[in-house]
């Protein structure tokens, strides 16, 4: 098993928005991703499906907490690497 951290691309923040981490648990067929503070307090855990329209929900869910300050997805060389590929594409390095 690999995971990988992935930083978000720079981006301005907005006036008292809190910074969130989000992490994914993978899975073949739906992703968990969890939301937290940066000083580790759970926001939300919801499921999403391993689908392109799931991983831009997962990824629309995640910022409506906050503005996302890093991600974790595991198992980036099987079950996590189209969302690690999706969310490449959408600037996260």
């Amino acid at each position: 098993m690999t995971s990988a951290s992935m930083a978000q691309p720079a981006r301005l923040h907005h006036d008292r928005q809190q910074e969130v981490v989000l992490g994914v648990d993978t899975h073949k067929d739906a992703h968990v991703a969890a939301v937290v503070s940066t000083t580790g307090k759970l926001i939300d855990s919801q499921s999403f499906p391993t689908t392109a329209d799931g991983y831009q929900q997962l990824l629309d869910s995640a910022r409506s907490h906050g503005a996302v300050d890093r991600a974790g997805v595991e198992c980036t060389g099987s079950y996590g690497a189209a969302l690690s590929r999706f969310l490449r594409g959408n600037g996260w390095s």
